[in-house]
């Protein structure tokens, strides 16, 4: 069933509103890919506990989980187009970069591809939103470049979640990765975060 433009145009206008770029609305049948590495294929628990496995029990649409343990940005970059071609994704929640950080790589760089993947997103003909991972420090935060990318963009960003996992060992399985109770909180994350854009 498709839905009315002036509903359309009304849900774009209050994401628009509420801080968040906006996305275009889903509709039943469309196909969420969550492209990215270790995080994203849920190192540490069981598929079905992956942030991508919640996600789709918490929205009701279909969540292709693409996630590559140890993939730079670059690496990610290359893979994506076949990606694209094989899942035929509506809207992309890309989450990448953390193996750039882990590795100390330049994140001029990191910024670089994180654009490119996102131009190339668009494209294909998909909508994309991003999970910030953090930079290296004491007290860690989303390096500088992901309000960058939402404001130039207009790409919905989840700024915090993955951080403050990361600095919580109850919700971590090891150093890097998540347990079962972290995962679920980065799923309610990225969930809020689409609600907040208009896309669900």
């Amino acid at each position: 069933m498709s839905t009315h433009p002036a509903l359309i145009f009304i849900i774009l206008f209050l994401a628009g509103c509420s801080g968040q770029p906006a996305l275009t609305p889903l509709e039943s049948g469309d196909v969420i890919l969550a492209f990215g590495d270790s995080l994203t294929y849920g190192t540490g628990v069981a598929a079905e506990q992956s942030y991508p496995a919640v996600l789709s029990d918490m929205s009701g649409f279909e969540v292709v989980r693409s996630g590559v343990p140890g993939e730079t940005s670059s690496q990610g970059l290359e893979r994506l187009p076949r990606v694209l071609q094989d899942v035929a994704p509506d809207l992309v929640i890309l989450c990448h970069g953390g193996n750039d950080v882990l590795r100390r790589m330049d994140p001029v760089e990191t910024e670089e591809n994180l654009r490119k993947m996102i131009r190339k997103i668009r494209a294909y003909g998909a909508d994309v939103a991003l999970l910030a991972v953090p930079k290296m420090g004491l007290f860690p935060g989303a390096p500088d470049y992901y309000t960058r990318i939402r404001d130039d963009m207009q790409v919905p960003v989840e700024i915090d979640i993955v951080a403050t996992l990361q600095s919580d060992s109850t919700m971590k399985s090891d150093r890097v990765h998540f347990n079962d109770k972290g995962y679920r909180k980065m799923a309610e994350a990225a969930h809020s975060m689409l609600k907040e854009a208009g896309a669900i």
